[in-house]
């Protein structure tokens, strides 16, 4: 066990969800995530942790869901959560001029980057996976590669999307719009109790 590669695996679960649904992989939603990604580490290799970088929107139905989601999958410990924030943001509509209000998800990307490097630096593995088509995080793969020309940066593609810059820079990528079967077999129960007795199942509607 002591000699196996550890492998730490960070998802910008912004660019996830948004391939799912861009793919239409709606079905796919409440995904076990951890034993989704188990499916790839080789019997030589140790995954330490899935951390899953997000935001919370504003909006208490996809709230609510997303708190579902992130509750279900707080039960296995190698599951780990980081939240930046929404921010709003304006922008005026190129056709009728009129200006519309959003919201835009703000420091994922920096947090990935900080304790992707951060691992690196303290020696916690030996492979980061990087699950994210966001070529703002070129960055930090630029310093881990010069820092630590040996390690291994691996990087999964969401469903339905793509960068040919990381693509470029990764030691290994992986396109999962190729794993519709691992998805599948991959979902968390219908429901499921947590340690204090409350029961949480799937929701109805997404």
């Amino acid at each position: 066990m002591g000699n196996k590669q550890k492998v730490v695996i960070y998802i910008d679960g912004f660019n996830f969800y948004y391939g799912l649904k861009s793919k239409g992989w709606k079905k796919f939603y409440w995904l076990d995530i951890v034993k989704f990604f188990e499916n790839f580490i080789k019997p030589h290799q140790e995954l330490l942790e899935v951390i899953y970088f997000s935001a919370c929107p504003h909006d208490k139905g996809k709230y609510d869901r997303q708190d579902l989601f992130f509750s279900a999958n707080k039960q296995n410990p190698k599951f780990k959560l980081e939240l930046g924030r929404y921010l709003p943001k304006q922008y005026k509509c190129k056709v009728c001029s009129n200006i519309h209000k959003t919201f835009e998800e703000k420091e994922t990307d920096v947090k990935i980057a900080t304790r992707m490097i951060s691992d690196v630096v303290n020696n916690v593995c030996d492979i980061s996976i990087l699950v994210s088509a966001d070529s703002d995080l070129i960055s930090p793969i630029d310093f881990i590669r010069n820092y630590k020309p040996q390690h291994k940066i691996f990087v999964y593609f969401p469903p339905a999307i793509f960068s040919s810059n990381l693509n470029a820079l990764a030691n290994s990528t992986k396109k999962l719009d190729g794993s519709s079967h691992i998805f599948a077999n991959s979902l968390l129960p219908q429901s499921l109790k947590l340690p204090n007795g409350f029961v949480i199942s799937k929701p109805n509607t997404w």
